[in-house]
């Protein structure tokens, strides 16, 4: 089984530093959506692996989540793509929860529901907890520009492994030949 990890805000769809709390709010990347429909007719299984603290921090409820992660699921399937499965972790960054990126909590579980060893399946994210979850239970992390892609970059300490990317659109180009 051919499986790839992602990250949502700032890989699928723009990030806000005031979080993605409604589905009007939640605009995707030029040609990630294409890049998913790339992935997903090549084979890969698309997951999402997402940190959603602001439900924690009481900025968004899971009526909220839910509605925009269907306006990116309907949108991925209208762009010829499917998401098989998408995990989140709803702490925040002060809780010592497991499931929190860096955590690889919520990796290992996704290996877990796929019955697949992570080793070496591509996890893209655009922040360091990203690629030290994916680095952690041995996926290979990918960096992307975009998001704050190119702010964790030049802070520098990634897993040694990590490739850079300039989205995922190239992402995809380059796993899909």
């Amino acid at each position: 089984m051919k499986l790839i990890i992602l990250d949502r805000d700032g890989v699928i769809n723009h990030d806000s530093a005031q979080f993605v709390k409604t589905p009007d709010e939640w605009r995707p990347i030029p040609g990630a959506l294409e890049a998913i429909a790339r992935l997903t007719q090549a084979g890969y299984r698309v997951v999402i692996a997402t940190n959603q603290s602001g439900i924690g921090r009481g900025l968004f409820d899971m009526a909220a989540l839910n509605a925009i992660n269907n306006k990116m699921v309907k949108a991925v399937t209208q762009a010829g793509g499917r998401i098989e499965a998408i995990f989140y972790c709803p702490d925040t960054a002060e809780s010592s929860s497991r499931f929190r990126k860096p955590a690889p909590g919520m990796l290992v579980e996704i290996g877990e529901r796929f019955n697949t060893s992570l080793e070496n399946v591509p996890a893209v994210g655009d922040s360091l907890r990203d690629l030290q979850a994916a680095d952690a239970v041995g996926a290979e992390p990918i960096l992307v520009l975009s998001g704050k892609g190119a702010a964790t970059r030049q802070a520098g300490g990634l897993p040694q492994r990590t490739r850079v990317f300039d989205d995922l659109a190239a992402v995809a180009q380059e796993l899909v030949r």
